[in-house]
């Protein structure tokens, strides 16, 4: 192994590590706030709003993201997006000790909200930043399914570490530690990684380098792809936001009883990440199977969810929830970055986004209105019937789609 190339695996690490650390003290801070809206309203209607505020703003906002990343470089929209990260969690930390009542829950709305704007910016950069950080083409599909894995590590150790937070120091801790651990990656990227960014293709102010020429270019798989993630997040990607509502009901209210189920998904999200990495050319090359088969696992354990009636047996159907669905949207993300040129890469991030976080916030709202009428069990019941129904039909008649081989392996 040449210097350089040491060097470059190095840098993937560090970049690898920073944002595993960063993720685990977002979802400490998302766990507490969840907790301290459960807590003190015990409503649903809420809790579907504060992951709509995390998720709904990439319907607005990604493909701004994604158009800005293609034009003016990933480096410049990543580090500007890290900063933005560090005023939200630190506007939601302020808030606790600061205000109370109706002004505290809009402070830690407003934080979310602008933690979902800043994402949206982060993530479509550090899509295209990955293949800065590579030596050869074939590096660049297991290396961003790398950061699924590490991103649902994060999800598992950051719930109990916000649960226990709350429990024994109070929420304001829980959520300085959230705010502290962006500079991290602030700090990775500014003074530790030196990506190739000679390699990088812009798109400058063309007139194509717009969001719908990026649609229309990607070609009819990956536009399939996008609309199944779309239409399969909106009928079942509502766990995350109902997760406190769905712990006090099937476990506890205790938010030690939230970090375990929140933590039992991440496990679940953990082994489909895992599975997606060690197979991430196969699945690419089967993009409708994959996302069929990520979805088949949802949808069941779904259904599972609205029979359960034991602590055992819902633990086991949230494990399944959390692999089908971090399958599902890391496929998604790996298919769409893969599949495109390097220079559209930015806007396909944003379109994936749209895809699969815009979906998911509608459906946490959908399933809260469920909930208020029918209750808890019924709203699994028909999104597993439904997501079910359509993961069937895309197995059946698209299975055996294949991605070119041309584009999956197309230089970045």
């Amino acid at each position: 192994m040449t210097a350089t190339r040491f060097s470059q695996a190095r840098q993937r690490s560090i970049f690898l590590v920073a944002s595993g650390m960063s993720t685990a003290g977002s979802f400490a801070g998302l766990t507490a706030k969840g907790w301290i809206l459960m807590n003190g309203t015990e409503n649903p209607m809420l809790l579907a709003l504060h992951f709509a505020a995390l998720s709904l703003p990439t319907l607005l906002v990604s493909g701004p993201a994604g158009v800005r990343t293609d034009r003016v470089g990933c480096e410049t929209v990543l580090i500007q997006a890290q900063w933005a990260l560090l005023a939200a969690g630190l506007l939601g930390a302020l808030s606790i000790p600061l205000l109370e009542g109706t002004a505290q829950v809009g402070a830690l709305l407003g934080s979310t909200l602008l933690v979902g704007i800043a994402s949206a910016y982060e993530l479509t950069a550090r899509n295209k930043y990955c293949a800065l950080l590579v030596d050869e083409p074939t590096q660049l599909a297991p290396y961003l399914t790398s950061f699924s894995v590490v991103f649902n590590v994060g999800k598992l150790v950051g719930p109990p570490i916000g649960g226990w937070l709350v429990a024994l120091t109070g929420a304001a801790t829980a959520l300085s530690l959230d705010a502290l651990t962006y500079l991290l990656p602030i700090a990775s990227v500014i003074w530790l990684l030196k990506p190739n960014l000679e390699q990088e293709q812009r798109s400058g102010n063309q007139e194509h380098a717009s969001l719908l020429h990026a649609w229309r270019d990607c070609g009819p798989t990956l536009r399939h792809v996008l609309r199944f993630t779309a239409v399969i997040c909106l009928v079942g990607f509502f766990h995350p936001g109902l997760a406190p509502l769905i712990a006090a009901d099937t476990i506890g209210p205790d938010p030690r009883d939230l970090g375990l189920f929140t933590s039992v998904l991440a496990a679940g999200s953990i082994t489909g990440g895992l599975v997606l990495q060690r197979n991430s050319h196969r699945f690419c090359q089967r993009p409708c199977l994959t996302l069929g088969c990520f979805a088949l696992i949802t949808a069941l354990a779904q259904l599972g969810m609205a029979k359960g009636e034991t602590r055992g047996l819902v633990l086991m159907m949230a494990f399944l929830i959390g692999a089908g669905t971090a399958g599902l949207l890391s496929s998604t993300n790996l298919i769409t970055q893969v599949g495109s040129k390097q220079v559209m890469r930015g806007r396909m991030a944003g379109l994936s986004q749209i895809a699969f976080l815009g979906g998911g916030g509608l459906s946490g709202i959908l399933a809260a209105a469920i909930t208020l009428t029918l209750g808890l069990k019924s709203a699994f019941a028909i999104a597993g019937g439904i997501g079910l129904a359509l993961a069937i039909v895309e197995i059946s008649q698209r299975g055996q789609t294949v991605l070119d081989e041309t584009n999956k392996l197309r230089s970045v």
